[in-house]
């Protein structure tokens, strides 16, 4: 059964020391040529660099690792591709198998990496929620254990091991912390260790304007499934929200705001323009929240995550050049 008890940032200082190092220790970086652009002093935290160009890993490394579970047991989950990956890695890794629902039409870029990992991947519906209850029928037909992003403590906490880096890197107090909101395991985690060490920080999560339930669901206090999604932003497209994620958000983020894929284009070129970077539209999204509200960040010390760069392939020049 998954675990729904509250983030705690003793458990986040501990997963900072334990979890396999290739995912920890990220650059912090800034440039003077974003900063004037965007009117603040806009930290940004750079997850791609690593093995799975995401920062998927902290939080898969640090659940499995608290999984009682025997060589070659099964461990099922759905994934638009950069979940499904820290799963398989960290299954590989303790000798746990791992299998992997996405839709039919994932990204085929992150669809073989997790198959390189070592995952089997189903490719099931239409969207990532059809996936979603492929993925649970699976389970639940085999007597599987079922891992959903966002629905699980320690994952939230692997996560907000970047906060914890932000915060001890940074001489001054981080004004805001903007952060992309997918399942929300990474704005429970990190507004998790913000509360507990900069409480003066504001934390804001930011969903796209196509996959609304999770923002939704936020600022409403109930779960709002919506009938579709409509955005270029593979990782935050959702129909429905994780009630888990929610509950943990509505104590810890400060507002959750919603961006459109106008935006995210944006903010992409940015990334690319002034740090030399690629990133996919999901992890570019904090940058898109400052677009959208540069008022709000003006002057102000801000952070956000880097956290993707699988990218499309048949989308990237789209993306980066137009």
């Amino acid at each position: 059964m998954p675990d729904h008890s509250f983030p705690q940032a003793s458990a986040i200082e501990q997963a900072a020391r334990q979890i396999d190092p290739v995912f920890t220790g990220t650059p912090l970086t800034s440039t003077a040529s974003l900063d004037r652009t965007l009117g603040c002093r806009m930290l940004v935290k750079v997850e791609t660099l690593g093995p799975l160009r995401c920062f998927k890993g902290r939080g898969t490394d640090w659940f499995v690792r608290g999984l009682d579970a025997e060589p070659g047991t099964e461990l099922v989950t759905v994934s638009a591709g950069n979940f499904g990956q820290g799963v398989a890695r960290a299954a590989a890794s303790r000798g746990l198998r791992a299998t992997v629902f996405a839709a039919r039409a994932a990204n085929p870029a992150k669809v073989e990496a997790m198959r390189a990992l070592g995952a089997q991947v189903h490719l099931v519906g239409r969207d990532f929620d059809e996936a979603k209850e492929a993925a649970l029928d699976h389970a639940r037909a085999g007597g599987l254990r079922m891992v959903v992003d966002g629905d699980e403590r320690a994952i939230a906490e692997g996560a907000g091991t970047i906060a914890l880096e932000i915060e001890r890197a940074v001489p001054q107090t981080v004004n805001a912390m903007v952060v992309p909101v997918g399942n929300g395991a990474l704005a429970g985690g990190v507004g998790t260790w913000f509360r507990h060490a900069s409480p003066g920080t504001e934390v804001v999560g930011v969903a796209a304007a196509g996959a609304p339930a999770t923002a939704r669901s936020w600022r409403e206090g109930r779960l709002v499934e919506t009938s579709s999604v409509d955005t270029i932003a593979d990782g935050l497209a959702g129909r429905t929200a994780v009630a888990y994620a929610v509950d943990v958000m509505r104590e810890v983020v400060h507002d959750l705001v919603e961006v459109d894929d106008e935006l995210l284009v944006r903010a992409v070129r940015l990334v690319h323009e002034h740090l030399g970077l690629v990133a996919e539209p999901s992890g570019a999204a904090g940058l898109a929240a400052v677009l959208a509200d540069p008022a709000r960040y003006a002057g102000r010390t801000v952070a956000t995550v880097l956290c993707g760069s699988n990218i499309d392939p048949a989308r990237a020049r789209e993306f980066l050049f137009g």
